[in-house]
């Protein structure tokens, strides 16, 4: 049976503190799952499955599908492990394949190893059974192999996705210190935004969060802006059934009349990128664009939207003192002008978002990368009703 009817076990991966936004998103795609931990989510399905899931997820990294579980306590027992697994099955004799790890065991300082003599054993079965010695590298633009070895566990899958999927394809101009577009994805589903009322996106940087909150509300998957994926280059590939989730992804795009996204920054440069993106993305009409300071940001009144803000935080960018007073002015453009809104703010230096001077509903953890990260959520009242200040 073929590994793309075949149902194993399947990981998706995903960044820390996102995997519960992950689980929703694959229970909502109609998948059962089986456990959700902190960096991804173990479900049970084919590799038809997970081209439904590489086109549709946006907090997902990559989608994993197990093919071999063993023990080994040194790389010797990786290499005979899978010299006597049949990669003819897997691999096509004219394909290219790369491998990639996640690696714990006490014999090895350096997982580079592990992944060579994966590539060894996968290279000698191939050229015993076909005569030649197949294409490999480290570009993730073929097949890719994924070792997870902790201790004397180890278990190989086929890695689905090949380029991460937390980055969604449509970003041509990061800008400074950009926030990954799986981690904009999951801190919009940590709101309490409709998908319908105004999203207000002040200092706007590279226009991610602008841009993903224009996709999520009119239903447009990560699947559109891609066309490579690592399960492409499988023995045994139709390419009808990929055409076929895709051909779903164009028709499930929904409109929302009215809808306002305003984005904005102080920075010309800093909007021209963000433009550009948008248009990649197929939303620039959704989105207003203005370049201003973020204070001077136009908030439509009594619309009873979401203010969502991603300042600099001090870590890689901004120098203190001013943050400080940027952070207070934050909290004064809250206060004075998105009565009736839901404010967020998004950060790395709980310090610096004391400046606010308002008392946070919640805080909700994330990591930007290694930085340890809340989204602070408040609630702006409006009319008779004051604002809670700290």
């Amino acid at each position: 049976m073929s590994v793309f009817t075949k149902k194993s076990t399947v990981i998706i991966t995903c960044h820390k503190r996102v995997s519960n936004y992950l689980a929703q998103e694959v229970t909502d795609l109609g998948f059962s799952i089986e456990e959700t931990f902190v960096t991804g989510v173990r479900l049970f399905a084919s590799i038809n499955d997970c081209i439904k899931l590489n086109l549709n997820l946006r907090c997902a990294s990559q989608v994993l599908y197990s093919i071999k579980q063993f023990q080994a306590e040194h790389t010797d027992a990786i290499y005979r492990q899978l010299l006597n697994y049949a990669w003819e099955d897997i691999l096509p004799a004219d394909g290219y394949f790369s491998i990639t790890s996640n690696v714990n065991n006490p014999t090895i300082n350096n997982s580079m190893f592990a992944n060579l003599r994966v590539k060894d054993a996968i290279v000698d079965r191939l050229r015993e059974k076909r005569g030649t010695r197949p294409s490999t590298g480290a570009e993730l633009t073929g097949a890719v192999i994924n070792l997870f070895w902790k201790e004397d566990y180890a278990e190989v899958f086929i890695d689905t996705s090949g380029d991460s999927l937390a980055r969604h394809g449509y970003r041509k101009i990061p800008g400074q210190a950009p926030m990954l577009e799986a981690l904009a994805a999951a801190t919009i589903y940590a709101t309490k935004w409709d998908k319908k009322s105004p999203f207000i996106n002040p200092m706007c940087g590279s226009g991610t969060l602008a841009i993903e909150a224009a996709l999520i509300a009119t239903n447009r998957k990560p699947g559109l802006y891609r066309t490579n994926y690592a399960f492409m280059h499988l023995q045994g590939y139709d390419d009808t059934v990929y055409q076929q989730e895709r051909a779903v992804l164009s028709k499930q795009i929904i409109t929302i009349e009215g809808l306002q996204i305003i984005a904005t920054d102080y920075s010309v440069k800093a909007i021209e990128n963000a433009q550009k993106n948008a248009v990649a993305a197929g939303v620039q009409n959704l989105i207003q664009f203005t370049v201003c300071d973020f204070a001077l940001t136009k908030v439509p009144e009594n619309a009873g939207g979401i203010m969502m803000v991603n300042p600099e935080y001090g870590e890689r960018l901004g120098d203190i003192d001013e943050l400080e007073l940027t952070y207070k002015r934050i909290g004064d453009f809250m206060k004075q002008q998105c009565g009736g809104y839901w404010g967020y703010i998004f950060t790395g230096n709980l310090e610096l978002a004391k400046k606010i001077g308002l008392k946070a509903k919640r805080r909700i953890e994330f990591f930007n990368s290694t930085i340890d990260c809340r989204l602070l959520e408040y609630e702006l009242y409006s009319g008779s009703r004051r604002i809670v200040a700290e």
